[in-house]
């Protein structure tokens, strides 16, 4: 690191929050997507929004990259470091500025963890509807950047339906806030707001935000059903929302996600979940006959809820489930979500390595790319754990490699490309809330012309003219997709 900007670092932060040791930064080489990694020049830990802004500033003035980090949960590299770059490490910004029950907002740092936004809430009977699988570490800064989602945005949308205002920190120091702390001043004028949640930090860093919270559920009602085969468990889910139903959360699970899921919570996991009348069988035993799992969560006023969860048990009934079990109580349920949020890190029993892109298919081509996803699979001898948020097309398979093994990880990134591409083809999309990042890059040009790539890089350049902010990801720097 050239000595004068050391310096100029120095002026801004203590010894103990300016990071350029070996060892120190040894833990930010990387995001959730371990197969890529880049050392960054130093690593700082800012405990206040001014040092944020100061830091950016700098960068600025000297033209050196910064990425912002949150938890480094992201799976698409996204918060990779740059190259001659510093890491802007934003989980000292942690504080929940104002919580108001009767407007029903909260105002947080972006540092602040996901799941510690609705504990706050809970006490006033409300909570912050998006729920990534990782919410129990990930931070708002990280689920505005890239928009996230969970299982239950089928019914309550993205980050983007429930952020109502932003206070950020363009590439060039500029500080700008949008939207305001009311709901009714959202969507009058351009959506600014819209333009900044998702842009994975190209734009600059989100310093706090505004959120919208609900009145939590009076009700829940699951059902969870096997099936022979994935495809009629897709077909399945078109069936139940065609059918006129607005689940809170529609998931499949093919048979290794559910090895997974039962791996994940061993002693009250998958295998032993009580969640119907009769016999239990362990989801994992082949004698059982079920190549996937579809879990359907109703919620909302006990009285719609229970009308509703009459009508879904007649489709279903009439689905193909080879067997239907109805989580009897809040326990139960929780045991069913716990096994599907823990899918991922679980894996890593299963498989030393893992990719997992996340395309999106319209609807009703679930059944058809999840059995394509197969085919792919034992083309290239690979192993693909299927999880998917079923409600609204988001696939996340998760391929299962050893990057021990000389070319195994470009065989992996070749069968992602494979199942990206058949994603497009079907009409949907690469990305369905982890982002483009450094992963999927050099997919861009599958989804969008040469023209439609150089207005989003135009606007880049407005708002980042040195091209500091997140170097490197999101727009592809070769031409073919691979």
């Amino acid at each position: 690191m050239p000595h004068s900007f050391s310096t100029e670092l120095a002026r801004i932060f203590p010894a103990d929050r300016l990071l350029t040791k070996p060892a120190q930064l040894l833990v930010y080489e990387s995001d959730a997507l371990t197969a890529l990694r880049q050392r960054p020049l130093a690593v700082v830990l800012p405990e206040s929004q001014e040092e944020v802004i100061a830091t950016v500033r700098l960068c600025h003035r000297r033209g050196v990259p910064f990425v912002a980090r949150g938890s480094g949960t992201g799976l698409s590299g996204g918060s990779l470091p740059v190259e001659n770059g510093i890491v802007i490490a934003m989980n000292r910004l942690n504080r929940i500025k104002k919580l108001d029950p009767e407007q029903r907002i909260a105002v947080v740092e972006a540092g602040v963890v996901h799941q510690q936004v609705t504990q706050a809430a809970d006490r006033h009977g409300l909570y912050y509807a998006p729920d990534p699988a990782s919410q129990a570490v990930c931070t708002m800064g990280g689920n505005v950047a890239f928009n996230s989602g969970g299982a239950h945005c089928l019914k309550y949308g993205m980050t983007s339906n429930h952020v109502l205002g932003l206070k950020v920190v363009l590439a060039d120091g500029e500080v700008v806030e949008f939207g305001s702390e009311s709901v009714e001043g959202v969507g009058v004028g351009p959506d600014l707001i819209g333009l900044f949640v998702g842009c994975e930090g190209v734009f600059g860093i989100a310093l706090e935000m505004t959120l919208r919270l609900l009145p939590k559920p009076e009700r829940y009602r699951m059902v969870l059903a096997a099936y022979k085969d994935l495809e009629t468990a897709g077909q399945a889910v078109a069936t139940v929302v065609a059918c006129g139903l607005l689940p809170g959360a529609i998931e499949i699970m093919d048979r290794l996600a559910i090895e997974a899921a039962g791996a994940s919570v061993q002693g009250v996991g998958w295998d032993s979940v009580p969640t119907g009348s009769g016999p239990s069988p362990n989801l994992q035993d082949d004698s059982a006959g079920a190549e996937a799992v579809l879990i359907v969560e109703l919620d909302g006023e006990a009285d719609q809820v229970e009308r509703e969860f009459y009508h879904l048990r007649r489709v279903i009934d009439d689905s193909g489930a080879l067997e239907v079990r109805i989580a009897k109580s809040a326990e139960e349920r929780g045991k069913i979500w716990q096994g599907c949020g823990g899918m991922f890190s679980a894996a890593g029993r299963l498989s030393p390595d893992g990719l997992a892109p996340d395309g999106v298919v319209p609807r009703g081509k679930l059944g058809q790319a999840l059995a394509e996803i197969n085919r792919l699979s034992r083309d290239y001898g690979l192993r693909v754990a299927n999880v998917s948020h079923a409600g609204d097309g988001n696939l996340h398979p998760l391929i299962l490699y050893d990057g021990r093994q000389p070319g195994a990880l470009e065989q992996a990134e070749e069968l992602v490309g494979k199942i990206l591409r058949y994603c497009v083809e079907l009409g949907g999309s690469i990305s369905g809330q982890h982002g483009v990042g450094r992963e999927k890059r050099d997919c861009l040009p599958v989804m969008f012309s040469d023209v439609d790539m150089e207005v989003m890089r135009q606007i880049r350049r407005e708002l980042d003219p040195k091209e500091i902010a997140n170097r490197g990801k999101v727009f592809p720097e070769k031409k073919h997709f691979p």
